[in-house]
């Protein structure tokens, strides 16, 4: 697979401001890590705290102030925020930092911009920078400030391009769903014919680098691109699997990461996507058990999942990356259960890299297809598969 071609890197300011949240990133880490999957260079990173976002700038004047003076002393290009702005405190922003000034939702943006490779992943990451950039037109095209109004108009330089190109936006946005409502339509009639077939169908998700990628290779033996970035592939992919504990071949499909405030955007350009995940048998949810801040990341998966219909779909948890954690972390057993939404939920421990703990994954995987579903159980405290010696 070719990487995208290399652009010049822009040096960046990393701006977070704690609202109270829960989530809120105090070492702004995972935003570096954006910035960096987008050819950005961080090199400083300021937080401030407050009750509320400033209307005109989100973090007042003083503190606008005090970004501009760190850009300056690091020769920064760019500024970059980790919550969402709103087109008017953007422009604000831009206009007293005079520099380009960009959100998190853009930024996720232009990582699915560039790693989108196929036909629908291209359409849908084009559907949602449309959608974003049709909000924005005063300030994203440079053109706009030379144009006026005719005679009798009243919104003052730009008014006529303005409306002009909001209307070409709203055409491009219109051809691209009917050409995304084609494809969903060709993947309603792929899913019709497995259910002729009787396929059981299983889906991996999971928060993004989490390993989705390399343990579907690990299962079926695929090529799948997979590396540790944030984002490595968008597309799904569909293998067969055969499981000869079960006697049979299932589906398994790996689909794009999730993230923590993903855009809406995105959600819903990617709707033909993540509609495997909505029509799955099973999910395999892939966790990063040597993330320290896997729990948060779970609950992003499962908000997702909630917004798109498939928090009812069965799961298994796959606590990933094991080989990595320190060994008085190491897990106890194998398998055991998980509470997820008030509900016991089965766990393995594995490591795609390795190949620790797929065998089991494989028996649960064929315990599973063949009772054509999890069965619930009322010993939560029992290894939910036999384990020689429990």
């Amino acid at each position: 697979m070719k990487s995208p071609p290399d652009k010049p890197t822009a040096r960046t300011i990393l701006v977070g401001v704690d609202l109270g949240a829960d989530h809120f990133d105090s070492t702004l880490e995972e935003l570096g890590l954006l910035a960096q999957t987008a050819g950005m260079e961080p090199v400083a990173r300021i937080t401030c705290k407050r009750r509320a976002p400033d209307a005109a700038l989100f973090v007042g004047t003083g503190k606008a102030d005090e970004i501009k003076q760190l850009a300056v002393v690091h020769g920064a290009q760019e500024i970059l925020f980790d919550q969402s702005l709103s087109p008017g405190q953007q422009r604000n922003l831009e206009r007293r930092l005079e520099m380009p000034v960009n959100d998190r939702t853009f930024l996720i943006l232009e990582i699915f911009a560039q790693r989108a490779r196929s036909h629908e992943g291209k359409l849908q990451v084009e559907l949602a920078r449309l959608q974003y950039l049709s909000t924005r037109l005063v300030r994203r095209w440079s053109h706009l400030e030379r144009q006026r109004g005719g005679i009798g108009t009243r919104g003052g330089p730009g008014e006529t391009q303005i409306e002009l190109d909001r209307r070409m936006i709203a055409s491009q946005i219109k051809r691209t769903r009917e050409q995304l409502d084609k494809v969903k339509r060709q993947r309603q009639t792929q899913r019709k014919q497995r259910e002729r077939r009787g396929a059981f169908n299983i889906s991996l998700i999971g928060y993004t680098n989490a390993g989705k990628s390399t343990l579907f290779n690990a299962l079926v033996k695929a090529q799948t691109y997979a590396a540790d970035q944030l984002f490595a592939t968008l597309d799904t992919t569909t293998r067969q699997l055969y499981l000869g504990e079960a006697g049979r071949s299932v589906s398994l499909s790996d689909t794009v990461g999730f993230i923590r405030d993903l855009p809406h955007g995105l959600v819903d350009a990617f709707q033909a996507t993540l509609q495997e995940a909505v029509d799955a048998d099973l999910l395999l949810h892939v966790v990063d058990a040597a993330n320290p801040d896997f729990s948060l990341q779970i609950e992003q998966v499962q908000r997702v999942l909630a917004e798109i219909g498939a928090d009812k779909v069965p799961q298994i948890l796959v606590f990933n990356k094991i080989d990595a954690l320190a060994a008085v972390n190491s897990p106890l057993r194998q398998q055991d259960w998980f509470e997820l939404d008030g509900l016991q939920v089965p766990r393995l421990f594995v490591s795609a890299r390795t190949g620790l703990g797929i065998a089991a994954l494989r028996s649960a995987l064929a315990q599973t297809v063949s009772q054509d579903g999890l069965a619930p159980t009322d010993r939560p405290d029992t290894p939910f598969l036999h384990e020689e010696g429990a």
